[in-house]
């Protein structure tokens, strides 16, 4: 306001000068404009938590998500990235060519064997998720979390078809923490046995042999009937997503994979939402309208990572054109919406990543915005991923983890292949006790009763 009076008494200082110099020449004044004063900046306002209730079993009836008595319920959280299957980068480590589980856990099998093996990969679960990363998250204001798992956390592996003696340690576990305050589980197949495509992320890079391999889809059928026999009646289970990522078959094949899935689970479990992954290509179309296909409380994944793998430069633009659909009706999330409400079933954003490399202030607002808009298309969320380590530790200019280790807190990177295993436990044992970094700005905007408007 100050900066305005000030101007507009220069421009009354001209005006009179010109008004009086005399009769003879004409003085021609610029006419004025004021300076628009800037925007008030829009800051997150706390609020009250509110207090955890009992959860309910949720459903989907077109594309909705509901609850058991009907009311609509915005599902918005994170993946349990790491824990139950291993991805080197998040953890700083993928030196020597040990850059998957699987080789990780060969490698392990040669230097000390099988049993020593089991050993280390419990130290290594029991550490990565603790209480806090819990007590962490209800603080954040989620209300549900994808948990990503490999199939040798629930079969025995030297022993198909059978159940580990441990086999529902950890996903029992997660879904009696996540209950307790107040958040749903989604169960996620991330690594099926013979692995769903090429990446490393399946658990073992390159080998994509499950679509290959009769046995393999026989073994992935046996063990979500475990899976589902065990949590038919548990309303903290979200639903199960039966495979992720399944990039290594064309998508009329992984639809009849998939409908193979969906119905044995059905066989068991009548009352959670199967969740059908699209294809790499973002086609869901070879499915059909699921409910044409005699399915019903279903819903279709996608991930989206705008500004990443090649999908346009990290940065406001990015996420702007994609969340405001500035292409036109059919563009961005206007598009996704389309498709949804063509095939009439619930949508799930298995994967996102909208805040890294942001800037902590703006990537905390694009998150909030992000989860809020999906939330207003009734689409679930979770994005990727709780927690990500480095090397050197710090948020930075905006890390992939909602949080992680300070700066400072140290991760060495280790030669699995030499280690000695004093070094390899204790590398493990750190990720359970190293001081924390939280994306502070995140909780803030996730938690404020105010809205950001990152793009205005």
């Amino acid at each position: 306001m100050v900066k305005l009076l000030s101007a507009m008494s220069v421009a009354c200082a001209v005006v009179l000068a010109a008004c009086g110099s005399g009769g003879g020449a004409s003085v021609v004044v610029a006419p004025v404009t004021p300076p628009v004063p800037p925007q008030a900046e829009i800051k997150p306002t706390p609020v009250t938590p509110v207090p955890v209730l009992p959860l309910t079993m949720l459903h989907t009836q077109g594309t909705k998500w509901l609850k058991a008595d009907g009311s609509q319920v915005a599902l918005k959280g994170t993946n349990l990235g790491n824990w139950l299957i291993n991805e080197f980068w998040m953890m700083g480590q993928g030196s020597a060519g040990i850059d998957d589980q699987c080789k990780l856990e060969a490698n392990f099998d040669s230097r000390f064997g099988y049993a020593e093996r089991q050993r280390l990969m419990q130290l290594l679960r029991d550490n990565w998720i603790t209480t806090r990363d819990w007590d962490q998250m209800q603080k954040f204001g989620l209300n549900v979390v994808r948990l990503p798992f490999i199939y040798s956390v629930v079969e025995d592996e030297m022993n198909p078809r059978h159940l580990r003696a441990d086999a529902w340690r950890y996903l029992d576990d997660a879904i009696a923490q996540a209950e307790k305050r107040g958040m749903y589980v989604i169960l996620d197949l991330h690594g099926a046995v013979g692995a769903q495509g090429w990446e490393q992320h399946s658990g073992c890079a390159n080998k994509n042999l499950y679509w290959s391999t009769p046995a393999y889809q026989d073994r992935t059928v046996w063990l979500w009937q475990q899976v589902a026999g065990r949590y038919k009646d548990r309303a903290a289970v979200a639903g199960y997503s039966v495979l992720n990522e399944p990039w290594g078959t064309t998508a009329d094949n992984l639809a009849a994979v998939v409908k193979t899935l969906y119905t044995a689970i059905r066989a068991v479990d009548p009352n959670h939402v199967v969740i059908l992954p699209g294809h790499n290509s973002g086609n869901i179309t070879a499915y059909g309208k699921p409910s044409d296909q005699g399915m019903s409380n279903v819903a279709f994944e996608m991930h989206f990572y705008p500004g990443l793998f090649g999908w346009g430069k990290t940065g406001l633009q990015v996420h702007k054109d994609w969340l405001t659909c500035s292409g036109g009706s059919n563009s961005g999330v206007c598009e996704w919406d389309n498709k949804i409400k063509a095939v009439d079933t619930a949508f799930f954003i298995g994967e996102t990543q909208p805040w890294m490399g942001m800037g902590l202030d703006l990537g905390g607002q694009v998150g909030r915005a992000s989860f809020d808009t999906y939330a207003k298309y009734g689409w679930a969320t979770t994005a990727w991923s709780w927690k990500v380590v480095s090397n050197g530790g710090g948020q930075g200019n905006g890390s992939w983890g909602f949080v992680t280790n300070a700066a400072g807190a140290a991760v060495p990177a280790i030669d699995f292949t030499k280690a000695p295993i004093a070094d390899i436990e204790n590398l493990f044992k750190l990720f359970g006790t190293q001081a924390y970094e939280v994306h502070q700005p995140l909780q803030d905007w996730m938690t404020s009763s105010t809205a950001p408007q990152p793009f205005r």
